[in-house]
């Protein structure tokens, strides 16, 4: 799914980003990537959509070569991911449904099938009632919940959640984090990038930290949830 091989990264201004990563992400991983600020985890996030291109090394994310891709391949590329951002990022003129159905349109889905898919995604992330309000009279929880169905609303095998829970309170930043668990129990793989080390703690599972742009700790640990 994710492939970083001896990667390195320098912005234009030639500021080091990226040190000689090596990365790999299976398919149906959850994997979550730690590291304070600065430590290197947005500039990943933009390799892997493709923002910016490696300086070194290959990057190949669900088989796209992005060192190699064509500029015309990128939107198809990225269609074939789910991104969820730390400040929502929804469309403030459209209510839920047309926020979560933008996704679909965008692919050419007919209408038959966004009235089917649609519903049954906002059901999962228990927004069925909140189908009709937009995004300035639903809360922050919900609407990050909504950023999660329009990035599920494809079945993409890959989402990408870059600091999903930066901008919801505490007590909803585990709600947020046992969605996406339950989304990767039914298969698809879930990168997580956070610098919220608590959660971490609480859900376990593989974690990979980065400190000044290399890769000093990738093993799986065990959460204080297990068990329960």
């Amino acid at each position: 799914m994710i492939d970083l091989v001896d990667v390195s990264f320098t912005y234009d201004n030639q500021t080091p980003a990226l040190d000689n990563i090596n990365l790999h992400v299976d398919k149906g991983e959850f994997a979550f990537i730690v590291g304070s600020s600065g430590a290197g985890k947005s500039s990943i996030i933009k390799l892997l959509l493709r923002e910016k291109v490696a300086t070194s090394g290959t990057v190949t994310v669900n088989g796209y070569n992005l060192n190699e891709i064509k500029a015309k391949k990128i939107p198809e590329f990225r269609r074939t991911l789910g991104v969820v951002f730390q400040d929502f990022r929804l469309i403030p003129t459209l209510n839920v449904f047309d926020n979560v159905a933008f996704s679909l349109r965008v692919t050419d889905a007919s209408n038959r099938y966004i009235r089917s898919r649609v519903p049954y995604i906002l059901n999962l992330m228990g927004l069925a009632d909140k189908a009709k309000r937009f995004p300035h009279e639903i809360s922050g929880g919900e609407q990050q919940r909504v950023a999660l169905a329009r990035a599920l609303v494809n079945d993409p095998p890959l989402i990408i959640a870059d600091e999903p829970t930066g901008n919801v309170d505490p007590e909803l930043s585990y709600e947020i984090v046992d969605l996406l668990k339950g989304i990767n129990e039914c298969g698809t793989t879930i990168l997580m990038v956070t610098h919220e080390h608590d959660i971490v703690r609480h859900f376990g599972g593989r974690t990979i930290s980065i400190e000044h742009g290399k890769v000093v700790f990738d093993e799986f640990i065990g959460g204080r949830n297990e068990g329960k």
